[in-house]
């Protein structure tokens, strides 16, 4: 017998795994009229269970919601003639919303749905992958969102940094958070959807220029820049200085990189992330020993090996099992793991790491952040990999 709360939660389950198919209307994913059977017992399963059955006819009978529900006759020989609930019949998508309290974030999105596919039909079938975008956004975020489409579809090559649009209410942090949601949503206005570009190329835009910042630990080698050893700059300004660094360090914490002391013909990159990408623009780095030191966590091994492929010699350090079981009492957690299954680029030793933390062998969510590994440990062992034969 399913009592009105099971219905319930039967067509949360529903709506959260079809609502996007039935804003768009698929004819594949029409199931109206909805019809759901309430389990009508057999006679004897009534007489096994006489409270339950006339606790679920009461909570049918005070029920108000919805759809249609329907009641049949049961001529049964011992308990007579009973009237009892049968089915539940919903006839649309807006029927299911209000019986799961959504009825509000349904007509939202609908009505949403229906403007922006009045203005790109386009859009209709991109559109209901952000369902709770239309559902969520608030007036003004959905009138913002509006206009930044319609000023990049009417201007798809302004060649403007996205702080110079003249859309108003825009911001920088709006921005940064919905450059997934308006690449696919231009995409598909442009109907180029087999065309996977990035957000600035997708919306005719300038990206801003790709920083480093770097620390030169070499004093002759400063003296190239008047002295100066921290520099951010412009990777393409990097790849123009021609640094005849010898070992080149990558770290994945500022901090780390702050601290480390002069080195004969070394250089550090700090605070890369999986921006390791810019790597590839500095021609110079081939011509050096190039040292990766990040977490060692799953992320950690994500980044190295993305950097591997635009530095094939890259090698690791202090990212080994060892470290990793000597450090155990500065074990922190990693809120969420990379989530591939192997990474091709990292060594034999690397991926033994890299699996084991993968499948919980030491525990779960292992992590063992580079800042936390005694300083005096790390330096010796950078020391011995950095300084020149």
């Amino acid at each position: 017998m399913k009592f009105p709360e099971d219905v319930r939660q039967l067509l949360v389950r529903r709506f959260q795994g079809k609502r996007r198919e039935w804003l768009a209307g698929d004819s594949d994913e029409n199931p109206w009229p909805m019809e759901i059977a309430l389990d009508v017992p057999t006679e004897q399963a009534a007489l096994r269970q006489i409270e339950d059955v006339r606790a679920w006819m009461s909570a049918w009978q005070g029920w108000q919601g919805s759809g249609t529900l329907s009641w049949r006759e049961r001529h049964w020989r011992t308990l007579g003639v009973q009237r009892l609930p049968d089915k539940l019949t919903l006839n649309g998508p807006e029927k299911v919303a209000l019986w799961i309290g959504e009825g509000k974030r349904w007509e939202r999105a609908q009505s949403r749905y229906r403007r922006l596919i009045t203005h790109w039909p386009t859009l209709a079938r991109q559109l209901p992958r952000y369902f709770d975008v239309l559902a969520n956004y608030s007036d003004t975020d959905f009138r913002r969102l509006t206009k930044m489409l319609a000023w990049l579809a009417n201007h798809p090559d302004s060649n403007l940094y996205p702080r110079q649009l003249p859309v108003s209410g825009l911001d920088s942090k709006w921005l940064d958070g919905r450059k997934g949601l308006l690449a696919d949503l231009m995409a598909a206005i442009q109907e180029d959807t087999a065309n996977h570009l990035d957000f600035h190329n997708r919306c005719g835009l300038k990206a801003p220029p790709s920083l480093a910042r770097m620390r030169v630990l070499d004093r002759l080698l400063r003296a190239r820049f008047g002295g100066l050893g921290d520099i951010t700059a412009p990777v393409e300004d990097l790849a123009k200085i021609d640094l005849p660094a010898s070992h080149v360090f990558i770290v994945e914490n500022l901090q780390t990189g702050l601290a480390l002391p002069d080195m004969p013909g070394a250089a550090v990159f700090m605070r890369l992330g999986y921006n390791v990408d810019a790597l590839a623009g500095l021609p110079w780095l081939a011509r050096a020993k190039c040292l990766y030191w990040g977490d060692l966590d799953t992320h950690g091994f994500a980044i190295l090996h993305r950097a591997r492929s635009h530095l094939p010699g890259l090698q690791s350090v202090l990212m080994d099992e060892d470290t990793l079981l000597r450090h155990q009492a500065l074990w922190t957690d990693e809120k969420e793991q990379h989530p591939a299954a192997e990474l091709k680029l990292l060594t034999d030793a690397e991926r033994e790491v890299y699996q084991g933390l993968k499948q919980q062998r030491w525990g779960q969510n292992v992590r063992l952040e580079q800042e936390r590994i005694a300083w005096d440990i790390a330096w010796n062992t950078l020391q011995r990999l950095g300084c020149p034969a």
